[in-house]
């Protein structure tokens, strides 16, 4: 547990900021408030709501949000409460679990020690790490791991995300964690493919990168987090310290009720220990953004901040997702622990962005119909909905298709319950129901989230559903 907290001076700092009060909504807030867009225009037939209607439609029960526009922090509010089971409200200076946001967080400190010599990027991790190494296997005989393939995802480390800590179990060190024995809740952290041969997402990576971080200083994680990146880029309400009950938001499952202790503990600090404010992720991403212009006094220079926003593969940086081109070009991050789920984005060439942070299992859904709202009114060149044409079915097609549907997600059963309604089907599965329309024979969508499904036939002919990336056959 010691590994994660900050230190105590810090904790001070954490806990006695003063609340900011919420100004009055300009007019253009109004407009992201009120106009809330689906992922997807079906007809076009283009929906939207209230930030207040998809909060209740999607069980959520506090948001908050922080936008820029031109380089500056234009507007911050709360939205909702604290927990469902209180009346604190939500407001700019709530605290939130940022989850895999501490992702490029972490990495920025990784890199500002690169910069200085401290760490390499392109050398083999176990010639940094002191108290734990990698284990070695027949993946990385002829190529090692290196900090610059852990931050990427290409490293072909294991463990995607972590499923927390509830209140009053023990909490485990990263050294278990990176061990995988007990009270650690996953298994080690080791190699499972060539470092460089594919991209996939490992959390596990990111615990190297923190146990480097560590071993490479002598000091805690989040002293060096602190010092590297949140007091140079402004970001007061933000740390590692497990908080007092009360001045942070409570996590909430899909059903919306509170999880037992307000939330989990989260050990693995670089990738997903973060407490922030969406403000406080509006600061990260202009102190990005003067990094990658190379503007003087930034939290890296401008060689390291062009390593950063360069990507190894597929559309992953150093730290952040990098995407798009001209003013298109966006750093950006989501997160998702126990009871929240948040977004980041900055898009450094216009100083436009927004962080929107939740406090509930289906906050994915809302913060991106928020980010689509914003996007709308400041005039982004991304973010717009899908348009897509409708096609009507005959009633016995898609009565063909009710029933129980099986498949498995990560070695769990997960079943998929479907009905007719409206010429459309009506999908049901881990607790929530979704409209899909058809868009052909085969294929349907989700007008609200852009989720597709295909009824398709199998090799074996017989029917199968694919959905979620998983694929799910009918229930005998």
């Amino acid at each position: 547990m010691r590994n994660l907290l900050v230190s105590a001076a810090f904790g001070a700092v954490l806990f006695a900021v003063p609340a900011v009060a919420q100004t009055a909504p300009t007019a253009q807030q109004r407009t992201v408030e009120t106009g809330l867009i689906a992922a997807t225009i079906i007809d076009g037939k283009a929906e939207s709501w209230t930030i207040e209607q998809r909060m209740a439609r999607w069980k959520v029960p506090g948001v908050s949000i922080a936008v820029v526009d031109n380089g500056k922090i234009v507007w911050s509010r709360g939205y909702g409460v604290v927990s469902a089971d209180g009346k604190a409200p939500v407001t700019p200076d709530t605290r939130f679990q940022a989850a895999s946001i501490s992702k490029p967080v972490a990495a920025i400190a990784a890199l500002s020690l690169v910069q200085q010599g401290t760490l390499s990027l392109d050398t083999d991790v176990n010639a940094t790490l002191k108290s734990w190494k990698l284990p070695a296997s027949d993946f990385t005989r002829d190529k090692p791991v290196t900090l610059r393939a852990l931050l990427s995802h290409t490293g072909g480390t294991t463990i995607h995300g972590f499923p927390g800590y509830a209140q009053g179990v023990p909490v485990a060190t990263n050294i278990q964690v990176l061990n995988g024995t007990p009270p650690a809740n996953t298994k080690a952290v080791v190699s499972e493919a060539k470092p460089g041969e594919r991209w996939r997402y490992s959390g596990g990576g990111y615990q190297i990168a923190q146990q480097m971080i560590e071993d490479a200083t002598g000091k805690v994680f989040g002293d060096v987090v602190r010092d590297r990146v949140l007091v140079p880029a402004g970001m007061t309400l933000s740390g590692y310290a497990l908080p007092a009950k009360g001045s942070f938001a409570h996590g909430h499952g899909e059903d919306g009720k509170p999880i037992a202790g307000g939330w989990h503990t989260y050990p693995e600090g670089a990738a997903a220990g973060l407490w922030t404010t969406p403000t406080d992720l509006a600061k990260f991403g202009l102190a990005l953004t003067k990094a990658w212009k190379g503007e003087a006094g930034a939290v890296l220079n401008p060689a390291t901040a062009a390593a950063m926003a360069t990507p190894v593969m597929g559309d992953y940086g150093l730290g952040p997702s990098v995407k798009g081109e001209g003013d298109a070009l966006a750093f950006s991050h989501g997160g998702a622990n126990e009871g929240f789920r948040a977004f980041w984005i900055i898009h450094p060439r216009t100083g436009d962005g927004v962080a929107v942070m939740t406090n509930g299992d289906s906050g994915g859904q809302v913060m991106m119909e928020i980010v689509r709202s914003v996007a709308k009114a400041y005039g982004w060149p991304d973010f717009k909905p899908v348009a897509h044409k409708s096609v009507a079915l005959a009633p016995d097609v898609l009565a063909a298709r009710e029933g129980q549907w099986i498949g498995e997600a990560g070695g769990d059963r997960v079943t998929v319950t479907a009905r007719s309604g409206g010429g459309n089907m009506i999908l049901e599965a881990m607790g929530a129901s979704f409209t899909f329309v058809p868009t052909s024979p085969t294929d349907m969508i989700n007008g609200e989230n852009g989720q597709t499904a295909s009824f398709v036939t199998g090799a074996d002919g017989k029917p199968v559903l694919k959905m979620y990336g998983l694929e799910f056959r009918r229930a005998e």
